[in-house]
């Protein structure tokens, strides 16, 4: 009988065996596993990742159905039939055209004709996959965004947990042997026996599919957020690219585009690129980015947006005060916000939370140091690699006000993989076969974010002191560096997480 159909009274004992199993040395060459990987992947305490998420599946209600994360995404018997028939069309390649061509070439025109593609739907089994995709996305994004903290101490941060998550899907399913063993390693998706046979595999289009059905959501039931998504392939000239791994890619974005690009001439080429995005992006995203290295045969670019006008918000008459630090503050424009939102503060004292639905599918979760605590003290205490300080909200009525924002973050994930000990993960010695059957040389991995928020009703009609002595609402103001994090309200997906030093340099 399959996993997915056992019932138990209480299933903790089993998840404990798995895990156990799955993060022994002894079973990770089972997995696929290099033993090199797994002492990285214990470097940087992913362990400790993967046992917090754990300990959070163990709490889920007793006698309910069980079922086996990996047996969601996996391949079964069918699909790897269909995986050999498949073969021969992974070798059909095609060769981007130059990026001055003034023409749409003819993959480009199909590739984003989405009238062609079919909206997900949120079955049963869809809602599990993203109960469980959720925690491996928010693993990974908590993980990535501790390093970015590390090296821009001072400054903004933005990133999206989602997209990295999916840069890291799309190249797994364009990679093969150890390299594709090593990246749905460090996705989390492992499976429950060492059996290395196609069902011990994670199936790409599965994860790509949930991870655009998150997306959906988004943008299901609602008219106050715009979100786009677009998706860049630069190759060298004359590099061909398979067909069908680009057209695998085509579901998990609004828009696609592949083009060759002369990387030798590293400053032109940067200048191309640059322009090209822009006019694809109708002029809302500039600068991806300022280097290349010239020995790069093809460079990825994933560019997410999402801006919100929060209908129940006022835009403040005037700029309030806003301490970029003890010493330094600036004049912000600044939105207030009233109503019944979830609020605590940790056991410490150190910060508190406030979770805000701006919009009918979207939720803000702000964290802010109290008690005389700054930002650089709170996130050292803050236990970014478990999801326990989103937990055990209450409900309060809370008059918040927070800065208009307008950030911008872009991240490589090649630096990213270098500051985990990973730089070998998508380097030179890559096995890339099932992108192009040449012997690519990865260059940047670009995931750039972008969120803005703003009022979508009308100016503060009245002093923003008046209502300071109504003592049925706590006042939260957020006039000081803190922490943000963008959720799709049904999954609870982690689509941005950032910090905000200074929103008058978001972009």
């Amino acid at each position: 009988m399959p996993i997915f159909q056992l019932e138990f009274s209480c299933f903790s004992e089993r998840l404990w065996a798995d895990f156990f199993r799955e993060i022994s040395p002894a079973g990770f060459p089972q997995m696929g596993l290099s033993q090199t990987l797994w002492k990285q992947f214990f470097n940087m305490n992913l362990a400790a990742d993967l046992l917090c998420l754990l300990v959070c599946l163990t709490a889920v209600t007793c006698d309910r159905v069980y079922v086996h994360p990996f047996n969601l995404f996996s391949f079964n018997k069918s699909n790897c039939e269909e995986l050999e028939s498949l073969v021969q069309e992974g070798k059909k390649t095609f060769v981007p055209i130059s990026i001055e061509s003034q023409t749409t070439p003819a993959y480009e025109g199909d590739l984003n004709d989405k009238d062609k593609l079919e909206a997900p739907s949120l079955s049963g089994w869809g809602r599990q996959k993203l109960s469980y995709l959720k925690d491996f996305v928010y693993i990974l994004g908590a993980r990535f965004y501790s390093k970015l903290r590390e090296v821009r101490r001072g400054q903004n941060v933005l990133l999206s947990p989602t997209s990295l998550y999916g840069s890291l899907v799309s190249f797994y399913m364009g990679a093969s042997n150890q390299t594709a063993a090593d990246l749905q390693g460090l996705l989390g998706i492992v499976p429950p026996s060492g059996d290395p046979d196609c069902t011990s595999r994670v199936d790409g289009h599965k994860v790509l599919s949930s991870l655009r059905m998150i997306e959906s959501l988004i943008k299901s039931r609602d008219e106050e957020l715009l979100f786009s998504k677009m998706l860049f392939l630069f190759s060298a000239p004359g590099v061909p690219l398979s067909q069908l791994f680009v057209q695998d890619l085509l579901p998990s974005v609004d828009a696609l585009y592949a083009r060759a690009v002369d990387f030798t001439n590293p400053s032109e080429a940067a200048k191309q690129i640059n322009a090209f995005v822009e006019a694809k992006s109708e002029g809302q995203s500039k600068c991806l980015l300022t280097d290349i290295d010239p020995s790069t045969d093809l460079l990825f670019a994933v560019d997410v947006r999402l801006a919100v006008n929060v209908k129940q918000a006022l835009r403040l008459k005037e700029p309030q005060e806003f301490w970029v630090d003890s010493n330094t503050k600036a004049s912000v424009p600044m939105l207030s916000v009233t109503g019944t939102f979830k609020y605590k503060t940790d056991a410490s004292g150190i910060f508190s939370v406030v979770e805000v639905p701006i919009s009918k599918t979207v939720l803000l979760v702000v964290l802010q140091p109290i008690n005389g605590s700054d930002l650089e003290h709170m996130e050292s205490k803050l236990p970014l690699q478990s999801s326990a300080w989103l937990q055990q909200l209450s409900p309060r009525e809370i008059k918040l006000t927070l800065p208009e924002l307008r950030i911008e973050g872009s991240s490589d994930l090649q630096e990213l993989l270098t500051d985990m000990e990973l730089p070998a993960l998508l380097g030179k010695g890559a096995d890339l076969s099932k992108i192009s059957d040449a012997n690519l040389t990865v260059g940047k991995v670009i995931n750039k974010a972008f969120f803005k928020l703003a009022s979508g009703g009308t100016d503060q009609p009245e002093d923003p002191t008046a209502q300071k002595e109504d003592p049925v609402f706590l006042e939260v103001t957020l006039n000081k560096p803190f922490l943000l994090a963008v959720f799709e309200e049904k999954s609870r997906a982690m689509l941005f997480l950032g910090r905000v030093t200074n929103p008058l340099h978001g972009v």
